[in-house]
């Protein structure tokens, strides 16, 4: 869609492409608004938490386009590419999104369940790293990569089904949310027109970020901005932006349970849902070139790892210090990926 969009763009005037990016910020900000209120409403109704409509309706919601881009690019020939883009989401969301969340306030959340969704989140990285490496010669996975192979995209489908499932078991026993809940009046408005109105929100926010990615390129080149910064910022960036307006929307409101549950959600979703579905539509898998086992894996489970480790010694909030403690992480991934040369987000 992007380059569908690009190509529209492209002979505009200047004035109109930054006229375009005004509105198009304007509207991407009302969505994410809207999103976060309807999904603190949804959790109240349902009785869920916001962590578990963060990591599960809200995370399908946002990493739906990566699906579909992977899974085309996949059937098109370019499986390298679905599996790149799993991996460095994972690695932008949880370092630098989730990172920059916790720096604007301090992020609240349930423990208990943040701790198996956290555990959840750092197996399904593990899972695919194990997927795929060439057992029949592990040491070979330095040299010439590995395959996600297709039964396995199938298989990772049916645990998708299982996540979701658990996820809501998990939210019945836990201890509900106590931040804002005064602000909602459970039960005030149907069930079904709330779900829908959050698919509606997660439309707008998606296709806004779809929008202004391809625009704020045009301009780029049209200032000659180095291709290569380009590429490392806004294309990038570009896929994980509508879980960073998510997130610091649901900081900036109080929410900090959404936007933990919202990210450890994506990650999993991009494992599960991205990488899985991508897989399955895919006869020869997913290739894993040995830049994956060289650099792009380690830093996926480093990153998820750390984040681990917050979840347990954090107490019921990530704080403004593991905030910096996540970016600066996503610093030095960025900056070992620029120096080896390997692409992540």
């Amino acid at each position: 869609m992007e380059h569908i969009i690009e190509q529209l763009i492209e002979g505009l005037p200047s004035v109109v492409l930054f006229l375009i990016i005004g509105v198009t910020l304007y509207i991407l900000g009302k969505g994410a608004d809207w999103l976060v209120d309807e999904a603190v409403v949804l959790s109240t109704q349902w009785g869920l938490g916001k962590a578990v409509i963060g990591a599960t309706i809200v995370s399908i919601g946002t990493t739906t386009p990566e699906a579909a881009v992977s899974v085309l690019s996949a059937i098109q020939g370019k499986p390298g590419l679905a599996l790149g883009n799993a991996v460095g989401s994972i690695i932008c969301d949880t370092g630098l999104i989730l990172g920059l969340a916790s720096l604007i306030a301090p992020l609240s959340f349930n423990r208990q369940l943040a701790s198996r969704l956290s555990n959840v989140q750092v197996g399904a990285g593990i899972l695919m790293v194990l997927a795929c490496v060439p057992w029949s010669s592990p040491i070979k996975a330095f040299s010439e990569g590995g395959v996600l192979p297709q039964f396995m995209g199938f298989v990772f489908v049916v645990l998708l089904g299982l996540y979701i499932w658990q996820s809501i078991r998990w939210a019945g026993t836990a201890t509900q949310d106590t931040e804002n809940e005064d602000d909602i009046e459970s039960g005030s408005s149907n069930t079904f027109l709330t779900l829908m109105k959050l698919i509606g929100a997660i439309a707008i926010v998606v296709i806004s970020a779809q929008i202004l990615i391809p625009t704020v390129s045009v301009l780029a080149v049209r200032f000659k901005v180095p291709e290569s910064i380009i590429s490392l910022t806004l294309v990038a960036f570009g896929t994980s932006l509508p879980e960073l307006v998510t997130a610091i929307t649901a900081v900036r409101r109080g929410h900090g349970e959404l936007a933990v549950g919202n990210i450890i959600g994506a990650d999993i979703l991009n494992v599960l849902f991205v990488a899985g579905v991508s897989a399955a539509a895919t006869k020869g898998g997913l290739v894993a070139d040995a830049h994956f086992f060289q650099f792009a894996f380690p830093a996926m489970l480093f990153i998820l790892i750390v984040f681990r480790y917050g979840i347990f010694v954090s107490g019921s909030q990530l704080k403004r210090p593991f905030g910096v403690v996540l970016v600066a992480v996503w610093l030095v991934v960025q900056v070992l990926s620029g120096f080896l040369g390997m692409g992540t987000h």
